[in-house]
């Protein structure tokens, strides 16, 4: 059941009544290199990554160890909240359910029954229905866990001391990670997701959700709005994109690709991408997904930068090379001492940075950056040792050649480049679509009500 409570008073709707009572909800991502959504569990709060590139909602639960964890948390705040406490009320995901053969790669159930020690005669009979779903690993392309299912009430805040409740919601406890201190609110199109399950409850609310990503920022100090993530759709998008009788769609679509090997990526196709006036086509791998699951990108909110293959990124950082390259000084020792790159110095107040365009497949499907979503600028030499110069890095990464990127996608869309855009996922009508927004308005004008 999904509950909406307000300071003491909880409204439970009827049996069949939430599709109607709730179409849209906003919630607060904290901004960083990385954004967390919050949630309640057993009364204690916890937050969590948003990442679209996974299908499991997990956190720490005590007692829980991290190993390699050192200055993996950019928040130090986050790392150090305790990890929640089972309530007495979570309930082991049985072996015989099929939430325990996802996160177990869908292995038959009679396979769980024995590896989580039923006796013999359960498996014969196939009664496991009393037997708890045995512990299982999960990785990431940076670290891994190990985990048990558990159903229990989880609350989301959102505005208003108003909460969002999930009544008999399946997440993953973990007392062990790999490199992973902070749980992950996977958003990815798996059953497991958070979305998937919102669906059965609530489909209105679980076919659509999209966020809206303020800038970022490196300033751990820095005072920053928060994100909206909006679950469901609301009736003035649809109003928008009709302007004195000519339509004018506020989003530019991309259809979703299904990856047999990766089935909760959410995976489009790339034709090329424009540095000024020249557009580069993509490699075909990046236009489609292969039966082996190579190819494509992946729109992920869960990774940091972009990252094209090495043919393509190559292209792009010759042709930057050529256009700012010609008229502005190198800044190797800043591309030693970062990683970035290419990194040019400019003394004067501007550099002439060529506009970005990402097209994607479909007609018309080409989303505009802007500029701080591709170029960082910034003082260096603020130490006071040596004079300070005016830098600025192209913000794009080598993903690696074609035969390392084998099995998998083909390049990853990160939040830096999401910035300042709605992304909106319509896992109804299979796609993704972009559009400029101010993100910190979005918020307010969500939360006027």
């Amino acid at each position: 059941m999904l509950i909406l409570t307000k300071d003491k008073l909880q409204a439970r709707p009827r049996q069949g009544t939430c599709n109607t009572l709730l179409r849209l909800v906003s919630l607060p991502l904290s901004p960083g290199s990385d954004y967390t959504l919050s949630f309640t569990i057993n009364s204690q709060p916890i937050s969590l990554y948003l990442d679209t590139g996974s299908d499991l909602v997990w956190f720490p639960c005590q007692p829980f160890e991290c190993i390699l964890c050192e200055g993996k948390a950019e928040n130090a705040s986050l790392a150090s909240i305790p990890p929640p406490k089972l309530s007495k009320t979570a309930t082991p995901v049985s072996c015989k359910s099929s939430a325990c053969s996802a996160v177990h790669s869908n292995l038959p159930s009679s396979d769980l029954c024995a590896i989580s020690n039923c006796p013999l005669e359960s498996i014969e009979i196939s009664d496991c229905r009393k037997h708890s779903c045995p512990q299982f690993y999960y990785a990431y392309g940076d670290g891994s866990l190990i985990a048990r299912l558990y159903r229990d009430s989880i609350r989301l805040p959102l505005s208003n001391q108003t909460n969002l409740i999930f009544n008999n919601f399946t997440f993953g406890c973990a007392h062990t990670t790999l490199a992973e201190p902070i749980g992950v609110a996977g958003f990815g199109r798996g059953v497991l997701s958070l979305p998937a399950q919102l669906a059965t409850l609530s489909p209105q609310l679980g076919n659509q959700f999209s966020y809206c990503l303020v800038s970022h920022s490196f300033d751990s100090d820095g005072v920053r709005r928060p994100s909206p993530l909006i679950l469901g759709r609301s009736d003035h998008d649809e109003k928008e994109r009709r302007v004195n009788g000519v339509n004018k769609p506020s989003f530019v679509y991309t259809s979703m690709l299904d990856n047999p090997r990766h089935p909760y990526f959410y995976c489009v196709g790339l034709e090329g991408i424009s540095i000024g006036r020249k557009k580069i086509p993509a490699p075909d791998f990046l236009r489609k997904v292969d039966r082996e699951g190579s190819g494509g990108v992946v729109v992920d909110s869960g990774t940091t930068f972009t990252m094209l293959p090495a043919s393509l990124y190559d292209f792009v950082v010759a042709e930057f090379e050529n256009r700012v390259g010609r008229v502005n000084e190198r800044a190797s020792v800043i591309e030693e001492n970062t990683g970035l790159s290419p990194c040019y110095y400019f003394d004067k107040n501007a550099v002439n940075v060529p506009r970005v365009v990402l097209h994607f497949v479909g007609n018309g499907s080409s989303v505009v950056l802007p500029r701080r979503n591709y170029f960082y600028e910034f003082l260096d030499g603020g130490d006071g040792k040596g004079k300070k110069r005016k830098v600025g890095c192209l913000m794009l990464m080598n993903g690696g050649d074609e035969a390392e990127l084998s099995g998998g996608p083909g390049a990853t869309l990160g939040n830096y480049q999401q910035q300042g855009f709605e992304v909106v996922y319509d896992l109804e009508n299979r796609r993704v679509g972009f559009a400029r927004r101010h993100c910190a308005s979005l918020w307010e004008a969500l939360n006027q009500n």
